[in-house]
């Protein structure tokens, strides 16, 4: 099976007489222990495809009917990642770039996995990178190779943690840092403090909105006053399918899907047109080709800093969305929608993952 553009599709069905040389050829091209089958294993391979560099990351993992084998693919065209390119509103993308400037303290990007976190960072460190900066990345793995950037994989096996390796960046003179994830209390205190003492820490968390950040860094356990003094603003993300444009047809929506937008549009929802595709060779009978970023962005101010120094988790994401003045991820995707770039169903689908 192939998840394409975030949804998973059966693409063939292939004799089981046949898995156990297959996962075994992976695992040698991945340089894994062939002889290991009852523990996880996670390596990577290169390989070309019409002499563009693909790196291959695999993971095996045992389940009752044998080995499990997942491998994602990431072409190497970072160079290729700007600010431009992610699909931002012009005002948002201007308030983002103005926050990376910034010469300290940390910026994040929040979503789900495959949601497009990774790029954002690649695409501002591309927008930052110059002979006048020292940048250090921390990733595990190091997933793009960017020239003029010291770029350090984490290795658990040999204690070579996050944390570790981020107290040791700041022995090296950075002026910016990107940690791959703040994923324990370690990192995020070191992180926290890195972006108080003078350097400007970009990094990623799993959030389901920009408004929940600071309070899942303190949940981890980072001091409120190193929240409130060092965080600059969050940037919280979703891809979401756009429709073919082969096949783009107009659509009425379900009884179901009318509910819905009456819920989130009021009396306007009656009113606005849709679309879908029906289906064509160009987008594999999907009706979907491509994706498309929604963002939503917010910059911490002195009303925010003071609620949360105060302690009120409540009062905070109340004016965290006032200060955000309705430009959030459910608004941005609903949009799409009514510009008839994406379908209804793609939206309440998206909007599931926000309510969750």
């Amino acid at each position: 099976r192939f998840r394409i553009d975030g949804v998973m599709h059966l693409q063939t069905q292939a004799d089981m007489k046949i898995a156990t040389a297959l996962v075994l050829r992976l695992k040698l091209m991945s340089g894994l222990d062939i002889s290991e089958k009852r523990l996880p294993q996670d390596g990577r391979f290169g390989i070309k495809v019409k002499s563009v560099p693909v790196d291959i990351r695999i993971s095996t993992m045992p389940t009752q009917y044998g080995e499990s084998v997942v491998m994602r693919l990431l072409i190497q065209n970072a160079g290729n990642f700007t600010l431009e390119k992610l699909g931002m509103p012009p005002d948002m993308l201007a308030r983002f770039r103005k926050l990376i400037h910034r010469p300290s303290g940390m910026v994040l990007v929040t979503g789900p996995t495959g949601s497009g976190k990774t790029t954002t960072l690649y695409a501002a460190l591309n927008e930052l990178n110059s002979h006048a900066n020292k940048i250090i990345t921390v990733e595990d793995p190091v997933e793009y190779r960017l020239p003029g950037i010291n770029q350090v994989q984490v290795n658990e096996k040999i204690d070579l943690d996050f944390a570790r390796v981020l107290r040791t960046t700041l022995r090296q003179d950075p002026d910016i840092i990107l940690v791959g994830e703040m994923r324990d209390e370690p990192t995020a205190q070191t992180g926290l403090r890195a972006a108080m003492t003078g350097h400007l820490v970009l990094s990623t968390l799993h959030t389901n909105d920009a408004t929940t950040a600071p309070i899942r860094l303190i949940d981890m356990g980072a001091p409120r006053f190193m929240v409130a003094m060092s965080l600059l603003g969050v940037i919280a993300q979703r891809l979401v399918r756009t429709v073919c444009e082969h096949c783009k047809q107009p659509y009425t929506p379900t009884a179901n899907e009318q509910l819905w937008l009456k819920q989130e549009l009021g009396g306007s929802a009656t009113t606005q047109s849709f679309v879908h595709g029906k289906g064509c060779s160009h987008c594999n009978q999907t009706g979907y080709q491509g994706r498309v970023g929604v963002y939503e962005l917010l910059e911490m101010n002195d009303e925010l800093v003071e609620a949360v120094n105060h302690q009120d988790t409540n009062l905070f994401i109340q004016k965290a969305r006032t200060r955000m003045q309705g430009q959030t991820l459910r608004s941005q995707s609903i949009q799409l929608a009514l510009d008839q770039r994406t379908t209804v169903a793609e939206i309440m689908r998206i909007n599931n993952q926000f309510d969750a």
